[in-house]
């Protein structure tokens, strides 16, 4: 659909997935155990029968570019490509992204090389399964001027997310951004019978949330970023400005969808990829999710136990370890009578020889990734960490927010997050 150009943006620094933000961008994290986030909306592009595509980003994003260049490659004759654009000084700015309409706006030039008749905006940092092919009927089938994809959700919800207002030709009649008190959203109270009679079960879903996902007009999109005085961001300032004086639709959506940018969020959401019946589930045969081929070997078991957990390509688990309602990445090696529990284990980027595993005791470092009778529970171990034998991360004074000596670990939202390449030597407890 060479009429329809597609935006992912990046975010921002990603403080709130912080540590593993640390090194790379938030499109960039990995996720479920060989993906990374990036490719959930570059799928979801891909299966719509969309194929001109770019990334926008500004921070850290050489391994985002890699990965990407290394994943999606579309024939010759297709024309189709999906490319990074990263933030640069250019004659009419010299300043960072100030907000998603802003990223959007310092890449105009990209949108006019294409002349696409619409535009569609997504974020690189949520997991969900859509064809956007139904939001272009919709934009298209109301003759709207911007399309917003909303999905209801409860009253607990409301205050992280900006909520809608929509007539009975779905046209939308109103805005709040993050709403904090019960003044606020009482206006966007929905009913039941009204959700209901769009095909939509309630269940105690009264509120439309923005999920951040726009569909413009070319020049529409034109017209509201050039606007004096400049917009910044699309739902703050873009939309609440806009609406009363153009066609903003509103696109209901009723599947699985979650935002993946704080460690809580998605510690839950991997956490629940591994469960007996997940919410978001990578072996549906429609609408495939796409990442980077990797010749890995299938995993070897050494007489453990798992429950609920799921093991990527190239693994090792010991010996008399357990495994419970965790996700193991790539390569991970986990060595003998280990617990994992309620553990992100992201793996690592290469195999240790037994050469390398001699030349760490020399050194006295760990071997890649979990030492023999570890004890890890409620944790996200990034890339290449090194637990060493015996340590026990646990949390054990409770805490909710904390950082370990020269950045060895961080507790965010009570959970242990070890960064990218660090280690935690035999015998700690933490």
């Amino acid at each position: 659909m060479r009429s329809v150009l597609a935006l992912i943006l990046g975010g921002g620094r990603g403080s709130r997935l912080f540590p593993l933000t640390k090194a790379r961008s938030k499109p960039a994290v990995p996720v479920a155990g060989k993906y990374r986030l990036i490719d959930i909306p570059i799928s979801n592009c891909i299966n719509s029968e969309l194929h001109s595509i770019y990334v926008l980003t500004q921070f850290l994003s050489a391994s985002l570019h890699r990965h990407i260049a290394n994943t999606y490659k579309f024939d010759m004759f297709s024309k189709g490509f999906v490319e990074v654009l990263a933030a640069q000084q250019t004659n009419e700015s010299a300043d960072w992204y100030q907000g998603t309409a802003d990223a959007v706006r310092q890449n105009l030039s990209y949108i006019q090389r294409e002349d696409p008749d619409d535009v569609l905006i997504l974020s690189g940092d949520q997991l969900y399964r859509m064809d956007f092919r139904h939001l272009i009927e919709t934009h298209r089938g109301h003759r709207a001027d911007v399309t917003i994809a909303a999905i209801p959700v409860g009253e607990r919800d409301t205050a992280g997310f900006g909520l809608l207002s929509m007539d009975a030709h779905s046209r939308v009649t109103g805005f709040v951004e993050k709403p904090k008190t019960e003044e606020e959203r009482k206006p966007y109270y929905t009913s039941a019978d009204w959700i209901e009679r769009r095909g939509i079960p309630c269940n105690g879903r009264h509120y439309l949330a923005n999920m951040g996902i726009y569909l413009f007009k070319t020049q529409v999109l034109y017209e509201v970023l050039t606007a004096k005085p400049l917009a910044t961001d699309f739902g703050k300032e873009v939309f609440p400005r806009n609406y009363k004086t153009k066609t903003v639709c509103a696109h209901l959506f009723d599947g699985y969808w979650e935002d993946l940018g704080t460690i809580r969020s998605y510690h839950e959401s991997s956490l629940a990829l591994a469960g007996p019946a997940p919410p978001f589930d990578f072996f549906a045969p429609d609408g495939v999710i796409y990442t980077r081929m990797r010749n890995l070997p299938a995993s070897r078991v050494n007489a453990a136990v798992l429950e609920h957990s799921v093991v990527s390509d190239g693994c090792v688990i010991g010996a008399d370890s357990r495994i419970e309602r965790s996700l193991i990445g790539v390569r991970s090696r986990i060595g003998n009578g280990c617990t994992v529990r309620d553990t992100v284990i992201i793996g690592s980027d290469r195999f240790e020889t037994d050469a390398d595993r001699a030349a760490n005791r020399k050194a006295g470092r760990p071997d890649l990734n979990i030492g023999d009778g570890a004890l890890v529970e409620r944790a996200i171990l990034d890339k290449d960490c090194r637990i060493g034998r015996g340590v026990k991360l646990i949390n054990r004074d409770n805490r909710q927010e904390g950082d370990g000596p020269n950045g060895a670990y961080h507790i965010r939202d009570g959970i242990i997050c070890v960064p990218r390449g660090a280690i935690i030597p035999d015998g700690t407890v933490v």
